[in-house]
């Protein structure tokens, strides 16, 4: 199977280890972006993977593309057009003080793009797996748009599409909101991605559940993914994510999946010392498409997404850089750290 992730890739740049923006004169500069961090991840896993964007034609873009092409993944979809590339600024979170993120990607390229510009008949082709995220139609009226098109045209090919419905208030300024928007994509996806606040955020389905001392609340959490299941009959599952929030630098993690014939919950990992957290929602959507196409059981795909995930908080930058050996031994329970000799 070939995958393909569509969104906007970005720069990031982010001040070396914890340091506050311009405590010293450095910023470290890197690529991330949701759907970008899912091809690198499952790329690693040995999945052939593309990446489908619109990057302007200069060396920043250049440069991009030749990261992702390190990691294996497949950039010929990738599109050139005008504008720039969006850029992101992040300062790293310890303790009691939390991680910023400033956003500056107004006219980029892939903001400015619109329904009609790409060919989905070239960039659809054998492809079986299309992943989107909440993040891409939240950038401008015309890539809502465009994202609109682009699940239409993935399930008019029988294409299986999984969103992860990552909520960003900070990115919702075009005059629409999430739920005016998200709803309707919501309609043409298999496989729902999120955590509680998106599905309230997102789909504006609400449900007091809370994750208190990384015991979820059981019945609440099945209900809240019953309702979700119920107003989209043809989603298959939906998979949410449970953050227990401690610190910055520590937090409880796991997740819960409902196929509409049960109702699964991962193991619990508590990860200390957190290195990045940025893009471990996107690891974990990696880890369950992985999981879903590869073990012959939800339980098996859930915990290996939520392994993956875990892992994914002491490495820094936006890419995942595991594989799945190194997710599987966490799976078997060797979290010790010791060295390998």
């Amino acid at each position: 199977m070939k995958y393909l992730g569509f969104g906007e890739i970005m720069l990031r740049l982010k001040p070396p280890g914890v340091e506050r923006f311009f405590q010293s004169p450095t910023l470290e500069a890197t690529f991330g972006g949701g759907e970008a961090n899912v091809a690198v991840s499952l790329s690693n896993y040995g999945c052939d993977a593309a990446y489908l964007t619109i990057l302007p034609d200069n060396a920043i873009a250049d440069h991009c593309l030749g990261e992702l092409r390190r990691f294996g993944v497949d950039v010929s979809r990738v599109q050139r057009g005008k504008g720039r590339m969006g850029i992101y600024f992040l300062e790293g979170g310890a303790n009691q003080l939390p991680s910023k993120v400033i956003y500056d990607r107004a006219g980029s390229s892939i903001s400015a793009a619109k329904p009609g510009d790409i060919d989905w008949d070239k960039a659809l082709q054998g492809i079986g797996w299309f992943h989107i995220t909440g993040i891409t139609p939240a950038i401008s009226e015309t890539a809502m748009a465009l994202s609109l098109e682009a699940v239409q045209e993935a399930k008019k090919r029988g294409i299986t599409v999984s969103c992860d419905l990552n909520y960003r208030k900070n990115l919702w300024k075009y005059g629409k909101t999430a739920p005016q928007v998200m709803t309707e994509l919501a309609k043409y996806v298999d496989v729902a991605i999120a955590n509680e606040e998106d599905v309230q955020k997102c789909l504006g389905i609400t449900n007091d559940v809370t994750v208190e001392h990384g015991e979820l609340d059981r019945e609440k959490y099945k209900a809240l993914s019953d309702e979700v299941l119920r107003q989209y009959p043809d989603m298959k599952l939906i998979a949410i994510t449970l953050r227990e929030s401690k610190s910055a630098d520590s937090n409880g993690w796991a997740a819960c999946l409902n196929d509409r014939t049960a109702f699964i919950e991962s193991r619990h990992y508590m990860i200390n010392d957190i290195i990045d957290r940025v893009g471990g929602g996107d690891s974990f959507s990696a880890g369950l498409i992985y999981g879903l196409t590869h073990y012959p059981t939800h339980q098996e795909a859930l915990e290996f997404a939520v392994a993956a995930s875990c892992l994914k908080h002491s490495i820094g930058g936006d890419f995942n850089r595991v594989d799945v050996s190194d997710v599987e031994k966490l799976m078997e329970g060797d979290g010790s750290g010791r060295v390998l000799r």
